[in-house]
């Protein structure tokens, strides 16, 4: 597949997550603010990259995209949360977000607090919903929470929080922590997708190593734009992380170091994805390139 070919199925995919979205919140009785705010993050933008890759690897697996969007959908309302939370004053302390005014600055802390616990809430009760086989909906909801919750996500976000301002850690600390507070989301995007289509282990076992690999080469690139972009092309701030007392792949290692490894997990993911064939699998690897080309 091209990277043209690529790029438009990835915005037809984000597409279809961005009407599902737009909608997520209609027929629900909740307070207008919070509603306004966490819309306001969820139609903020981005490249929908967890959602279409759960859609893709459930197509990929043989079951309709269409059929998991609501789950896709949902996990880019969990997605949506760790930004919110990410951004606050007692986290990250960012004022961007997306080019746009991070939500507790366009609103108020304590709406942007309800806004991310709102949003991380209501994506299990959309998840649990679905419209297909009860054990492949509990296996994946179960799969997606421990990647959310303190084994993952939330823990890598406490690591990172406590080596930020440490004069040095290991490589080794720094792939724990960018395993559980990126790549876990990523992997159980990648996973939830092929068990809701009810695939085997084997298939999940390759998913998952092409999912882990991915995650790793996507934090590389991060670490290496917020180096080498700009605010205006990342729609955040650039050189936060140094600002910030981050420690990152460029600062542990050096860029050219960084590039060479984010390209080596991006060849690691497609080599994982040997077993299957077709056009999912041809767009999963082509993303993998993207992932470590990409600009913003």
């Amino acid at each position: 597949m091209t990277p043209q070919e690529m790029k438009q199925l990835l915005k037809e995919r984000g597409a279809q997550v961005e009407a599902w979205l737009a909608g997520c919140l209609d027929g629900r009785d909740l307070p207008p603010r919070l509603r306004d705010s966490m819309l306001y993050s969820l139609q903020a933008g981005g490249k929908r990259l967890r959602p279409v890759l759960c859609m893709s690897t459930a197509a990929m697996c043989g079951l309709e995209p269409e059929r998991v969007l609501p789950f896709a959908g949902a996990i880019e309302m969990v997605h949506t949360y760790s930004l919110i939370h990410d951004d606050l004053p007692a986290m990250d302390d960012d004022d961007l977000r997306r080019g746009k005014p991070s939500n507790h600055k366009a609103f108020d802390e304590a709406t942007a607090i309800l806004a991310g616990d709102g949003l991380l809430t209501d994506a299990f009760f959309v998840m649990s919903g679905l419209d297909l086989p009860a054990p492949c909906v509990l296996a994946a909801l179960r799969e997606f929470a421990l990647a959310a919750g303190s084994s993952g996500m939330v823990g890598g976000q406490e690591w990172d929080m406590i080596f930020t301002g440490m004069e040095s850690i290991t490589l080794d600390q720094l792939r724990l922590m960018h395993a559980m507070k990126t790549g876990a989301i990523l992997r159980a995007s990648c996973v939830c997708g092929a068990m809701l289509a009810g695939a085997d282990a084997a298939a999940l076992k390759a998913i998952g190593d092409f999912g882990a690999a991915l995650g790793v080469a996507f934090q590389i690139a991060d670490d290496i734009l917020d180096v080498v972009s700009d605010t205006e092309t990342l729609g955040k701030p650039a050189g936060s992380d140094e600002e910030q007392g981050k420690n990152t792949y460029p600062k542990l290692v050096g860029l050219d170091k960084s590039r060479e490894l984010a390209r080596g997990y991006a060849d690691s993911a497609q080599a994982a994805l040997a077993r299957f064939d077709g056009r999912e699998a041809a767009f999963l690897a082509a993303l993998a390139d993207y992932t470590v080309n990409r600009t913003a």
